[in-house]
């Protein structure tokens, strides 16, 4: 969904819609990770609850991200939130 929030016309005129978009595209790309690369080693050992509360945190981050993106507020994720902003002064 992201991807198609940034490439619609819209995004180029509103700052606040690319934010989002980017910091989706992100968050997306760090679910990718948690599930292709970092859970299966969680998964392997004693470690399967750990596996669980990444997996909490990410989707509370995706509902918070949506809460607040249906009011129109740039809430900035920390890690995430700082690479949406750079993406977006890369115009």
């Amino acid at each position: 969904m992201a991807i198609i929030v940034l490439a619609a016309d819209r995004f180029r005129r509103d700052r606040t819609l690319r934010f989002h978009g980017f910091q989706a595209l992100y968050l997306f790309v760090a679910w990718m990770i948690e599930q292709q690369v970092v859970g299966p080693m969680l998964r392997q050992g004693n470690m399967r609850p750990l596996h669980g509360v990444l997996q909490l945190l990410l989707l509370g981050a995706s509902i918070l991200m949506m809460v607040k993106a249906a009011h129109q507020e740039a809430y900035s994720l920390p890690v995430i939130g700082d690479l949406a902003h750079k993406s977006m002064s890369e115009d």
